[in-house]
């Protein structure tokens, strides 16, 4: 089967960390490709805080550029301008009605495994989709990981797998904060997304973004 990586996010802004989990996910787990595909309506998430749909998508479209393994996934758009709730386990429904000979790869933060089932119709998430945690130097200890790995697989027979990794200590939010504070975001953010952000005069005051 091809094998192809989810990076999905809400990319507010998508930063190096993103790129560079991708990256290592590709190549551990032999991914044909890695689709990045920017939240329509992240419905956990403030929307006055959340950059317009179109401006995430031009900002990873640029991110990724120099990538041939990477992939925009506008999948979501509808979502966007329907003004309706994006939920994991539909978008991973698309996916497998387009393409359902591919298996698909959903990445995501280590900790999200411990909030993943208070997420909309979590059985589903896992029915379509290995997941793929990336764990960090400073989050949880390997022992504790394994046990919450251990409770999704037998509650709900989840193919989960632990992403190598130990990543920049980044986020969207901190990225935004510098940017409110006139702080430098250069290698945080690829140079051409660093550029997007001062031209749109984006993240400057903390406001209704849309």
């Amino acid at each position: 089967m091809r094998r192809i990586g989810i990076m999905g996010g809400t990319f507010n802004p998508i930063h190096n960390a993103h790129l560079s989990i991708a990256e290592k996910a590709r190549e551990q787990f032999a991914l044909e490709k890695v689709l990045f595909m920017p939240s329509g309506v992240p419905y956990m998430k403030d929307q006055r805080e959340i950059l317009s749909f179109d401006s995430r998508c031009e900002m990873t479209a640029l991110a990724i550029a120099d990538n041939p393994y990477f992939e925009l996934s506008t999948l979501e758009a509808a979502d966007a301008e329907q003004g309706k709730n994006t939920y994991t386990y539909e978008t991973l429904q698309k996916l497998r009605r387009s393409d359902p000979e591919a298996e698909y790869y959903f990445l995501l933060g280590a900790d999200s495994l411990y909030a993943i089932e208070h997420w909309k119709n979590p059985s589903l998430i896992f029915e379509n989709c290995t997941l793929l945690a990336a764990l960090r130097e400073q989050d949880y200890c390997l022992s504790n990981l394994s046990d919450q790995v251990r409770y999704l697989r037998e509650k709900y027979n989840a193919v989960v797998e632990i992403l190598e990794f130990a990543g920049m200590d980044v986020s969207s939010t901190q990225i935004r904060k510098m940017v409110q504070r006139r702080e430098s975001i250069r290698g945080l953010v690829p140079e051409a997304v660093e550029a997007y952000i001062l031209k749109k005069h984006y993240y400057e005051r903390k406001e209704t973004f849309q």
